[in-house]
């Protein structure tokens, strides 16, 4: 990895819409096994210029999750592609054979091969595609290690490598996801937490702009339940977006 500097930080949301009672088996007196609070995010750690050989990368670390991201060109599209007098944004996740307990091409589920489409519908809309036109941009994200959030992390770090390739954006895209687990609503959650949740929500959005690019919700949820998850949702992913303009700026100040 290039010598870039990195962020570290961690980020809570505001607790108004949530009660802190005791709810499953992986929340106890409001506290989760990892030690956070029902509405605390993981420690995160992020760096641009992570793969020299890229145009724009990145690297992030959300708890036990790894993610790195590569951005090529852009590039010259295809001549078999039809003619578009806007930019092209291709999208592809994987995830190493080590990623997960289960080795190798078990590893390799249907939910993950979705990411691809996931991540290109939730950085679409952030990308200024007239900026490039008839030519083609690559992101290419590959997980590390998966803890939990995997597609929240996966779109964060894409973000941050567009940026750092010095693609025209409208505003950063960042991502959070929450779980519902009892009467309990928890934010950034982990593998195991997943795993019990009985629904799950993810958003992705330009905080600036006060836009959602993506929304995925999974399991039984109540219309107030789905809101109480997305006013916490977009309430740390304007934090997190903070933090990754932090990281670009740290990462611009030391090119000087």
């Amino acid at each position: 990895m290039a010598n870039k500097p990195g962020t570290i930080s961690t980020y809570t949301v505001s607790a108004a819409a949530e009660d802190r009672k005791s709810h499953g088996r992986h929340l106890q007196d409001g506290i989760r096994n990892d030690g956070r609070q029902l509405l605390e995010c993981r420690l995160a750690f992020t760096k641009t210029g992570a793969v020299n050989a890229a145009a724009g990368s990145a690297y992030a670390e959300f708890g036990s999750t790894k993610v790195i991201v590569s951005v090529f060109g852009p590039r010259e599209s295809s001549k078999a592609q039809i003619y578009s007098d806007i930019g092209r944004l291709n999208c592809s996740v994987s995830f190493a054979t080590f990623s997960t307990p289960i080795r190798g091409k078990l590893s390799q589920g249907i939910e993950h091969r979705e990411y691809s489409t996931m991540l290109h519908k939730a950085l679409e809309g952030a990308v200024m595609l007239h900026t490039f036109p008839k030519a083609t941009v690559d992101v290419f994200a590959l997980v590390l290690e998966s803890g939990g959030g995997d597609l929240p992390v996966v779109v964060t770090c894409a973000s941050l490598a567009l940026a750092d390739a010095g693609i025209m954006m409208f505003d950063v895209v960042s991502a959070v996801s929450v779980s519902s687990i009892g009467k309990s609503l928890i934010i950034d959650p982990t593998t195991e937490e997943e795993n019990c949740q009985d629904g799950g929500l993810m958003v992705a959005c330009m905080p600036s702009r006060n836009e959602i690019t993506q929304l995925i919700i999974t399991g039984e949820w109540s219309s107030t339940r789905v809101s109480e998850a997305l006013e916490l949702c977009l309430d740390a992913c304007s934090k997190l977006a903070a933090i990754m303009r932090a990281c670009l700026k740290e990462a611009a100040s030391g090119q000087y």
